[in-house]
């Protein structure tokens, strides 16, 4: 009898044990603070099934929202049908002004609206623009030179090394090998720079706005919409390192497959659905290294910031 009430507690204990990790696991998964719990986070912003909500869901998600929030929820609403609720409004409504971000310059339609290089660069700095910490207006005069500044830069720089790439036979074989395989990284990764930056230098003028640990606006930093910025563009430097590796390694084990081979018109199609499924992969994985509402020790920040709060760190929207 003692061995069966023993076994029991044992088996009894076992699954407090798993229950326990689960809910450790499902808690790490849904923080901000984690790369895991970003990219969980990240993969249900760029759904593109969002782009498809209609304006009743999204007002429905709104309300429900603005029901838990202020302690109404109606009776019989699942935990499933609020974080539904929650990754919606997430993907369509801008943080700072709570307005809906137009359609196509969401980040769940990046991948689907990525076009070839000069419309992928005009594209790229549309969703540079949308998806920025806009606690500070920017006038349309701002917009339109940036504008025209991202996607010119942009293009130059990544025309301008495909020329050395084609200039390349020139050059000894050693040297050649090398400019082939990496100047077309450099080409997207610099025109990738350029355009975060030109697209959101208005930050870097007027600040952003810091907010204390109660959500309050303490003041606006330079310091922190250089910060902003920088790890924005780090972002975009790692998004195109998977899509330069990746395709090659897959292509080159599809190419070898009886069935290529005797289609070979199915080679094209088929390297553009790979590259088009490793830039859906790439994205939740670069803009998940870090997160959208960033903190920053109040010590590195401007005098008057430190003179208007008793907080150590503030927080802010970092864009993406």
């Amino acid at each position: 009898m003692i061995r069966d009430i023993t076994g029991v507690n044992m088996y009894f204990l076992r699954v407090d044990f798993w229950l326990l990790f689960l809910k450790i696991s499902l808690v790490l998964l849904s923080s901000q603070n984690t790369f895991l719990g970003r990219l969980r986070h990240f993969i249900d912003i760029i759904d593109p099934s969002t782009l498809f909500v209609s304006e009743r869901r999204l007002k429905e998600c709104i309300k429900l929202l603005d029901d838990y929030k202020h302690g109404t929820l109606p009776p019989g609403v699942s935990d499933l049908q609020l974080w539904e609720a929650q990754k919606i409004k997430q993907a369509i409504i801008h943080p700072d002004t709570g307005e809906k971000i137009f359609m196509p310059f969401r980040m769940s339609g990046y991948v689907p609206f990525g076009t070839p290089i000069w419309l992928n660069q005009s594209h790229n700095a549309c969703v540079n623009y949308a998806n920025r910490n806009a606690t500070k207006p920017a006038s349309t005069s701002k917009f339109l030179l940036g504008y025209a500044g991202a996607v010119t830069s942009a293009v130059s720089i990544a025309v301008g090394l495909n020329v050395l790439i084609q200039r390349a036979n020139r050059l000894s074989p050693a040297t050649r090998m090398i400019v082939q395989r990496f100047v077309p990284f450099t080409a997207v990764a610099s025109a990738n720079i350029c355009n975060v930056g030109l697209m959101r230098h208005n930050e870097l003028s007027e600040g952003v706005d810091v907010l204390d640990d109660k959500g309050n606006v303490v003041g606006s930093s330079k310091i922190a919409a250089r910060n902003a910025i920088m790890e924005t563009a780090f972002t975009r430097v790692v998004l195109p390192m998977p899509i330069f590796v990746l395709p090659p390694i897959i292509m080159s084990y599809l190419e070898r497959l009886r069935f290529l081979q005797s289609n070979r018109r199915l080679l094209l199609p088929i390297h553009s659905a790979v590259c088009l499924l490793t830039f859906a992969v790439s994205l939740p994985v670069a803009i998940s290294l870090f997160p959208q509402m960033s903190q920053i020790e109040v010590s590195r920040l401007e005098p008057e910031i430190a003179m208007a709060t008793k907080c150590k760190v503030v927080t802010y929207n970092k864009g993406l």
